[in-house]
């Protein structure tokens, strides 16, 4: 480049002024002259010579000259210059440089002229500028095709005709005759409104439609943007339908006890993260737990993000996991045979009562069986003791006035390809019961541990219930109790939990499932290896986070339950139900459908009595409402 060199700066034309070492000076006009008598605006800067492309090497007469220069006659220049270079395939194809291109056009590349050939051809619809050459400091062009000026063409139309064309598509929005898949880049908004991604929506408003997430999913159902399988919920409440990413890497290497018995992990055939296990020595009884903490730090990456999820969510469509699917692999416990853990290793009374409880790190063969597996060889000596210890302390925490709910539940499943919904009732095994009975052993193990130790913890609590005097019998009784339950508490101070029948209690068991889980294991593991422990507040501000979050993975679950109950009437119209009464509101009865796991109100049906059974059937069902109405037979 030398004096009077003509450049594009920043897409300005500009003249370079002179050099100034190894950098130049260019001018060029920052703002025009406008017809209102405002002067234009010239500015110098300082550059290097990469921060501008050379148009032209001069001299040029002036910037003022460079940048008025017109022709009209260039248009058609371009169009002879374009059909010349699509006469040959091969030049087609080619990309052609800014001065092979100007001298096709013009016959030579003038300098006052420079700018203006180069504004023209960028803004020609035939002409691609190369954005990868570009970013290397060279001005190539291709030749666009005849999609892509379709493309561009239709676009340009539509802003010139903006107006006309929104109109349209609102009258037939409001028709709900949308013309698909045309019409669907207009829906964006309309679909991100009803994901609770916005608070408003314009689309709506112009349409005359109630701006409610309910008319937003109506909308595009009746529309044919969503099908009625759309789920909306986990992503209503923040949650991805994909597990968390970051990986947790291999187990670290550190000292670990040997448990000397194997320990059986037993679980849904389903089950893709089992994370307990549970064994008997002859002596102690070990619960052993998956050890995630021994890799996720508190306020680590991981850590942080698995407090922002709270927990796996599992929805019927599967589960979008707290930690990522491959720490399962080395993590989980069953998936091999040799296993690393966090064990809680128990010493019982004979009257079921924790003697001790010891928290070690160990490495432990696992075997993994169904809960129906394990209910055939409940007799086993493996697993006769465990069987035998969790019905003395059922008995315990029953005497201790535990409570003991039994409402139905149900296994949904959705086909990924066809979205048939299937719902079967959930088998509940006395191996199940025994696991449960293990896992409270090992949260009030810990819990005593924690305070024993007077080690910061997250105990876990829950206020007596009051129960009515009378208590019906059967669904209706099980239902009154679940009205009559208080809500759980979180908190250093331990306290009973009159649910479970417990003095101390806190959940330990399900670290790559929930944090508060693993919040407590991280304590535990610290304690264990004499570190610094998270105080009471560090603590409590981490479990309020993450339970937070739990609470919303709960409910989008919930709603996600009943959306797939709602689809799978809609699939199954003639299917009949059975429903009981479980609760009288003045004329109407609130119904029990134990095979869908749903409560359903049948109005001015006051001739019922609790427990009643009738015979239901799907009268109506509204997808965005999650309402369903039922006949009776």
């Amino acid at each position: 480049m030398k004096k009077n060199s003509v450049v594009l700066y920043k897409n300005f034309g500009a003249i370079v002024q002179e050099q100034d070492g190894d950098k130049f000076i260019v001018k060029y006009c920052a703002v025009p002259a406008t017809p209102t008598g405002k002067k234009a605006v010239y500015v110098e800067q300082k550059v290097r010579e990469k921060d501008v492309f050379l148009l032209h090497e001069g001299p040029a007469s002036s910037l003022e000259k460079i940048l008025a220069f017109s022709d009209n006659s260039i248009d058609a220049q371009i169009e002879e210059a374009c059909e010349l270079l699509l006469s040959d395939e091969e030049t087609a194809k080619t990309l052609i440089s800014f001065e092979e291109l100007v001298s096709l056009i013009r016959g030579e590349n003038i300098a006052d002229e420079a700018f203006f050939v180069y504004s023209k051809i960028v803004n020609n619809i035939h002409f691609a500028l190369n954005q990868e050459t570009l970013k290397k400091g060279e001005l190539l062009f291709s030749l666009r095709s005849q999609e892509e000026i379709d493309l561009i063409n239709q676009k340009n139309f539509e802003k010139e005709h903006e107006a006309e064309i929104r109109a349209a598509f609102i009258n037939r929005l409001k028709q709900r005759k949308l013309e698909l898949p045309a019409d669907a880049k207009f829906m964006g908004e309309v679909e991100a409104f009803a994901l609770c991604k916005t608070e408003k929506s314009k689309t709506l408003a112009e349409a005359g439609i109630s701006q409610t997430v309910e008319k937003a999913h109506q909308l595009l159902i009746d529309t044919g943007i969503w099908d009625i399988e759309k789920n909306p919920y986990p992503t209503r409440f923040g949650f991805s339908f994909d597990s968390a990413r970051e990986q947790l890497g291999k187990m670290p290497e550190e000292e670990r006890t040997d448990c000397p018995c194997v320990c059986y992990a037993i679980d849904a055939p389903n089950a893709a993260d089992p994370d307990d296990a549970v064994g008997y020595d002859g002596e102690y009884y070990w619960v052993c737990i998956a050890d995630p903490a021994s890799s996720v730090t508190p306020d680590s990456s991981i850590d942080m993000a698995a407090r922002g999820r709270g927990t796996t969510l599992y929805i019927p469509e599967g589960a979008s996991r707290m930690l990522c699917e491959s720490s399962l692999e080395d993590y989980a416990l069953g998936l091999k045979q040799d296993s690393k853990a966090l064990a809680f290793r128990l010493k019982m009374t004979e009257d079921s009562q924790i003697d001790e409880c010891t928290i070690m790190k160990v490495n432990v063969q696992v075997k993994m069986i169904s809960y129906e597996e394990a209910e055939n060889q409940k007799d086993s000596p493996e697993l006769k003791p465990l069987f035998e210890l969790a019905r003395k302390n059922l008995k315990r925490r029953t005497e201790n006035h535990a409570v003991n709910i039994q409402m139905p539940e149900v296994h949904i499943v959705v086909d990924k390809d066809t979205k048939k919904v299937s719902i079967s009732p959930h088998i509940q095994y006395e191996s199940n019961a025994m696991i449960q009975e293990m896992m409270l052993l090992a949260g009030e193990g810990a819990a005593k541990f924690a305070f024993k130790n007077q080690l910061p913890f997250p105990f876990v609590s829950q206020e007596t219930p009051e129960f009515p005097e009378s208590v019906p019998e059967g669904w209706a009784g099980e239902f009154a109790k679940v009205k009559c339950m208080r809500k759980r508490s979180v908190g250093i101070t331990p306290a009973p939990h009159a649910g479970l029948g417990l003095s101390f209690y806190s959940q330990v068991t399900s670290p790559l499932r929930r944090y508060s889980d693993l919040v407590a294991h991280q304590q535990l593991r610290a304690f264990i290896d004499g570190k610094k422990v998270l105080d009471k507040d560090e603590m409590l501000e981490r479990i309020a986070a993450g339970d937070a979050a739990s609470l919303a993975a709960k409910k989008a679950s919930r709603l996600s339950d009943t959306h797939w109950k709602l689809v799978y009437l809609l699939q199954n119209p003639d299917q009949e139900y059975e429903a009981f009464c479980i609760d009288k509101r003045g004329a109407d009865a609130l119904m029990l459908i134990p095979s869908l796991d749903m409560q359903t109100t049948l109005k001015g049906f006051n001739e019922i009595n609790l427990n009643d059974k009738v015979i239901v059937k799907m009268k109506s069902v509204g997808i965005p409402e999650q309402s369903v109405e039922f006949m009776k037979l």
